[in-house]
C-alpha cells in the first residue's frame, strides 16, 4: 500500500490509519470498498440523526458523507452556532458510535441546492468581494470559518479516536475554473486544512489540486469518468464522490422521479464494471430545506428549490425505506459478499466463446476469480447462454436493457470456489456454517456451482435438481426462487455449508446486522431499526412468507396477525385569520429599492412601496431593472401581477390617470444561487424601477447565414455558430436590460460585450446594455448554445421616468388587521392542535397537506419550516415529530389570502405499520 503523505510548506502530514493504492483505500490495515451514504445533518432535527444513520448502516453503508453549512453555523457575522440541531460534532460522534466512517466536506462552498452554496448571506454585503476565487478579502473570511470548522473535524479523525477518514477540499471547482488563479485558490484551501492539523487524506471532486485524491461526480457514463481519473491519477483509488441517486425538484416543474430503482441498479453495476471501488450515494437521505435555506440553480431565471429535499433518494424525506433503498441495500450486500474480487480486479482480457445477438459481456478479474457483467439490449427479460473461457456454458437471465453479474470461480476459502449466475448477498459464517444467500426474481432459476479440492456431500431431498461431478468434488444446483426461503445443506471437506435461495422480494426484506462477533440476518421484515438500548425492532411485512433468522438471536416474539393499525392524524380546528396591512410607511426610506442583504435580512418577505404620477395613461409598463425573486405587484391596493420569470421584469399595470398612484411590490426571497459562475446575486429588488417602459421578445427572428432561427424551437446548429437579429429602440428610451439565455459570445452594434466568468451552461443572465444601444435599428449577435430556450427579452425604459422615494419594510413587522374576507391580499392564518397520542408499536411521521393555499411561508411553534407554493410538484410538507409540543401552533403566511379550509395533517403511508421488538 502507498502511504498517504501530504506536504505543505515542507511539513509532512500523515495518518497511518488511512492508506491507499491504485485499487482502493485501506483503513486500519483492511482493504475496503467505500459504500458511503450522503446525509446532511442540517437537513433534519437532531432527534432524527440516529434513525437515519442506523438505516444507512443496515443498508450496508460503511461510511457517511456530509457537507458542513457555513451559513448554518455563522448566520450573522461573528455569531457562531454549534448547538442543538447544528451540533455537527455530535453528529460525527454518532457516526463513530454506530461504526460509520465519515467523509467530511467543509467547503467553504458546498452547492447542495442550499442557499448561496453554503455561504452566509452577510458575506454578500462585503464590497468588491469575489467568491470562490483567490481573492484576499474573500479568503480572510474563509480562513476564519476554517478556524472554527476544521478543529471539529480534526478532533474526530480516525487517528484521534473518531471516524473521519477523508476531508474534501472545496467542491466541484472544476466546473468553474482551471486556470492558474484557480490553482492558487485550491492550494490555499488545501494548505488551510493542513495547517489546521488535518492528517487524513484530502480529496477533491470534479477538479483537483496537488496532494489530493480526485473523485468523480456522475449518474451515467461510468467508463468515461473512470478513464478520466486513471489518466489524471493512475496510482490513486477511484471513487464516485457523488453518485446521483435521484435529483432535486423546483417549483412548477414535474416530479424528478426519472431515475428509477431498476436504472439505479444498472448504473451501480456500470460503476462496478468500470472499476470504481467506492460509491457515495448522493443523496442517500435528502431531508428538508427548512427555513429559507432552499437554493436556486442554473438553466433558467426561475429554478427555485422546493422545500422538500427528498431527492427521490433511497431514504425519503421522512426517513422511510423505498424501492431505491432496497436496491442500494441488495447491491451493498453483493459488494460485501464479493469484495475480495471487486477490490483487486482489473479489466479482464479473457474472451467469451460466444454470446447471442442482443447481449454483451465484460469482465473484472483477479487471478482466476472473475465477475462477468452480462448486459442485454433486449426489450424484455430473456434467458441466454454464457460460455466461459474454460468451456463451461451456463444460463443467464437478464431483464430488459439491464445488467446481471455472473460470479466465476469466486474463492470462498482456499480450495473452494463458487460460480453463480445471479446475485450473491451473503458469504460468511452464520450458526457455525458457511452460508451463501442468493436471490433472483420470483420463480426464476439459478445456476450454482461449487468446486472443491475436497469431497462434497450434498443433501438430496428428491426435489431440487443437482449434479455431482468430478468424483464428487463438484456440485451444480438448479434452484428455483420462491416466496419462502429454500435451504440446501452440504459439507465440503467435512465443513458445513448451506445455501439459502430467496426471491427478490425477500431480498428486499432481508437485513444484515453486522456486529463485533459476526453478523446476523433477519429476512421477512419491511423495515428494521436499532433501538438505543441495543435491541432491534422490525416492521411487519404484508407477505405471508415466514420470517427467517440466521445467526445468534435471542428470544423471538410471536408475530401479530395484523401488520397495520389505524391512526387518525390531529384535526385542525378553527383557524384565526388576520390581514397583513400593506403599508411600508414605517419602513426604511431610500431613493432606489434595496436588496435583502443591504437591510440585514437573510430570508422572508419585503414590501417595497412608492408613489408616482401616471399622467394621462390608464395603463403603464413598469420595468424592474433588477429583480431576482418572485414578486406580487399592487397598484392602489389592488393586486395586478405575480412576477415569476425574474432577473428583470416588465409588468403591465392599471393606473389612475392624472393622479398619484401607490405602487407596492411584495417580494419573497426564494433562495440564492447555489451553483453558478455568478454567486452572490442580489435578493429582492436592487436598482431602478421605471414607468412607461417596453418589452421586446428576442426569442424569434434570428438568422444564421441566410437561415431563420427561432430560439424557442428545436434547432440543429453547431454550438458557437454566430446568429444575429435586429431590434428597434424608439426615441426617448435610453435604458436597456437584456435578460434570459444570453450567450458568452455577445456583441451589440458591432461592440463586443465581455461577460466576466460567463459559462454557456449557465443560460441565464441579466445585463445592462444601455451604453451599447442606439435610437432606431440595433444589431445583436451571439453564439448559439442550444434551443429551445424559455426566455430572451429586452426591457427598455427612459431614465426620466425612474420612480423614486421608496419605503421598504419587513413584512413580519407590518401591522395586522381583522380579516374581513376575500383574496388578493396577504394574510396570516393560525391554528392550534394537540400532540397526538400514539401506540407504542408504530413509528409515525406527520405531514401537512396545503390544499387550496397559494404561496408563502409555514411555521410550527415559531420554527420556520420553509416556503410553500402550490404550483407543484410538492404537495405535502414535513412536520417533524421532534418539534412537537403538547400544545402546538401552526402559522401560515399566504401571499394571496387563500383559505386554509382544506389544509389538513396526515400521517405518511408507513406510519400505520406495526413494529415488533427483536432481541
Amino acid at each position: 500500500m502507498q502511504e498517504t503523505i501530504l506536504q505543505t510548506n515542507g511539513l509532512p502530514h500523515k495518518n497511518a490509519a488511512v492508506q491507499y493504492n491504485s485499487f482502493s483505500y485501506n483503513i486500519n490495515g483492511e482493504q475496503v470498498f467505500l459504500n458511503s451514504a450522503a446525509i446532511h445533518y442540517f437537513r433534519m432535527p437532531k432527534d432524527e440523526w440516529r434513525e437515519v444513520l442506523v438505516k444507512a448502516k443496515l443498508a450496508g453503508m460503511n461510511c457517511v458523507d456530509t457537507y458542513f453549512a457555513w451559513n448554518v453555523h455563522e448566520p450573522e457575522e461573528g455569531q457562531w452556532n454549534f448547538e442543538g440541531d447544528n451540533d455537527c460534532g455530535v453528529f460525527l460522534d454518532l457516526c463513530h458510535e454506530l461504526g460509520l466512517w465519515v467523509i467530511a466536506r467543509p467547503g467553504p462552498f458546498i452547492c447542495a441546492e442550499w442557499d448561496f452554496g453554503g455561504f452566509p448571506y452577510w458575506l454578500n454585503t462585503k464590497k468588491d468581494m469575489i467568491f470562490r476565487a483567490y481573492d484576499e478579502r474573500y479568503l480572510t473570511y474563509v480562513d476564519r470559518y476554517m478556524d472554527r470548522i476544521i478543529p471539529i473535524i480534526r478532533e474526530r479523525e480516525i487517528g484521534a479516536g473518531g471516524s473521519v477518514i477523508l476531508v474534501q477540499v472545496e467542491n466541484e471547482y472544476g466546473y468553474l475554473a482551471s486556470d492558474e488563479a484557480a490553482r492558487d485558490y485550491m492550494l490555499h484551501l488545501r494548505d488551510a486544512m493542513l495547517e489546521r492539523g488535518v492528517t487524513v487524506p484530502l480529496i477533491t471532486c470534479v477538479g483537483g489540486v496537488e496532494d489530493t485524491v480526485e473523485g468523480a461526480n456522475f449518474w451515467s457514463g461510468a467508463d468515461h469518468h473512470y478513464r478520466n481519473l486513471v489518466q489524471k491519477q493512475p496510482d490513486m483509488p477511484k471513487i464516485v464522490t457523488e453518485f446521483w441517486t435521484g435529483w432535486f425538484e423546483h417549483w412548477g416543474a414535474p416530479s424528478a422521479t426519472q431515475k428509477t430503482a431498476s436504472l439505479y441498479e444498472k448504473r451501480m453495476l456500470e460503476s462496478l464494471r468500470a472499476g470504481f471501488t467506492g460509491i457515495s450515494h448522493y443523496m442517500f437521505f435528502g431531508g428538508t430545506n427548512f427555513g429559507g435555506y432552499g437554493g436556486r440553480t442554473v438553466g433558467a431565471s426561475d429554478i427555485f428549490m422546493v422545500t422538500s429535499y427528498d431527492y427521490d433518494a433511497p431514504l425519503n424525506e421522512y426517513g422511510r425505506v423505498t424501492d431505491k433503498y432496497n436496491t442500494a441495500k441488495r447491491m451493498s450486500y453483493f459488494v460485501t459478499a464479493t469484495g475480495s474480487v471487486l477490490l483487486n480486479a482489473v479489466d479482464g482480457a479473457a474472451a467469451l466463446a460466444a454470446l447471442p445477438q442482443g447481449f454483451a459481456a465484460r469482465v473484472r478479474e483477479h487471478g482466476n476469480e472473475r465477475i462477468w457483467f452480462v448486459e442485454s439490449s433486449k426489450d424484455e427479460r430473456e434467458t441466454t447462454s454464457l460460455t466461459l473461457p474454460d468451456g463451461r456454458t451456463i444460463p443467464v437471465t437478464v431483464g430488459p436493457n439491464a445488467i446481471v453479474p455472473v460470479i466465476d470461480r469466486l474463492q470462498l476459502e482456499p480450495g473452494v470456489h463458487l460460480t453463480c449466475n445471479t446475485y450473491l448477498i451473503a458469504n460468511e459464517q452464520l450458526d457455525g456454517q458457511h452460508t451463501l444467500i442468493v436471490y433472483a426474481e420470483n420463480g426464476q432459476r439459478s445456476y450454482i456451482e461449487l468446486e472443491s479440492e475436497q469431497p462434497i456431500q450434498a443433501e438430496n431431498d428428491g426435489v431440487r435438481r443437482q449434479q455431482l461431478q468430478n468424483g464428487g468434488k463438484k456440485v451444480i444446483f438448479d434452484l428455483c426462487h420462491f416466496q419462502e426461503a429454500q435451504f440446501v445443506h452440504l459439507t465440503i471437506g467435512g465443513k458445513p455449508y448451506r445455501i439459502v435461495a430467496i426471491n427478490k422480494d425477500s431480498a428486499d426484506r432481508a437485513w444484515r446486522i453486522a456486529g463485533k462477533d459476526g453478523a446476523r440476518w433477519a429476512i421477512g421484515y419491511t423495515d428494521f431499526d436499532l433501538v438505543t438500548d441495543g435491541t432491534f425492532r422490525a416492521a411487519l411485512a404484508d407477505s405471508d412468507a415466514q420470517p427467517v433468522h440466521l445467526g445468534e438471536w435471542g428470544t423471538l416474539p410471536d408475530v401479530p396477525q395484523a401488520p397495520y393499525v389505524y391512526l387518525q392524524a390531529p384535526v385542525l380546528g378553527q383557524w384565526s385569520t388576520e390581514t397583513c396591512e400593506l403599508s411600508a410607511s414605517q419602513g426604511q426610506e431610500a431613493s432606489q429599492p434595496k436588496a435583502f442583504s443591504e437591510l440585514g435580512q437573510p430570508f422572508g418577505h419585503l414590501l417595497y412601496e412608492c408613489d408616482f404620477e401616471a399622467g394621462n395613461e390608464t395603463v403603464t409598463n413598469l420595468i424592474i431593472s433588477r429583480l431576482e425573486d418572485t414578486a406580487r405587484v399592487y397598484v392602489n391596493g389592488q393586486q395586478q401581477a405575480l412576477v415569476q420569470k425574474v432577473g428583470a421584469a416588465a409588468v403591465e399595470v392599471q393606473v389612475t390617470p392624472n393622479s398619484s398612484n401607490r405602487l407596492q411590490i411584495l417580494v419573497q426571497n426564494m433562495g440564492r444561487l447555489n451553483f453558478s459562475p455568478y454567486l452572490g446575486e442580489i435578493k429582492g429588488i436592487a436598482g431602478a424601477v421605471y414607468a412607461g417602459g417596453h418589452s421586446i421578445d428576442l426569442l424569434g427572428d434570428w438568422k444564421h447565414e441566410e437561415s431563420a432561427v427561432h430560439l424557442n424551437e428545436v434547432n440543429e446548429l453547431p454550438g458557437g455558430s454566430i446568429i444575429r437579429r435586429t431590434f428597434v429602440v424608439e426615441d426617448g428610451f435610453d435604458r436597456a436590460v437584456l435578460v434570459g439565455a444570453i450567450s458568452g459570445q455577445l456583441s451589440i452594434n458591432g461592440k463586443e460585450i465581455k461577460l466576466e466568468g460567463y459559462q454557456d451552461w449557465f443560460l441565464h443572465h441579466t445585463l445592462d446594455i444601455s451604453d451599447y444601444i442606439q435610437k432606431g435599428t440595433n444589431v445583436i449577435q451571439m453564439g448559439y448554445v442550444k434551443s429551445p430556450l424559455q426566455r430572451l427579452e429586452l426591457l427598455v425604459s427612459s431614465s426620466n421616468k425612474e420612480l423614486n422615494g421608496w419605503r421598504i419594510a419587513d413584512v413580519d413587522k407590518l401591522s395586522r388587521q381583522p380579516y374581513t374576507g376575500g383574496t388578493g391580499v396577504p394574510v396570516w392564518h393560525t391554528v392550534p392542535f394537540d400532540k397526538p397520542t400514539l401506540p407504542e408499536d408504530v413509528n409515525a411521521k406527520l405531514k401537512l397537506r396545503l390544499t387550496g393555499m397559494s404561496k408563502g411561508t409555514l411555521w410550527l411553534n415559531g420554527i420556520n419550516l420553509g416556503r410553500y407554493w402550490q404550483v407543484g410538484p410538492q404537495e405535502d410538507y414535513k412536520i417533524p415529530m421532534a418539534w412537537l409540543k403538547e400544545r402546538n401552533e401552526l402559522v401560515l403566511f399566504d401571499e394571496n389570502g387563500a383559505s386554509p379550509s382544506k389544509v389538513r395533517l396526515l400521517y405518511d403511508q408507513q406510519s400505520s405499520k406495526r413494529w415488533i421488538p427483536i432481541q
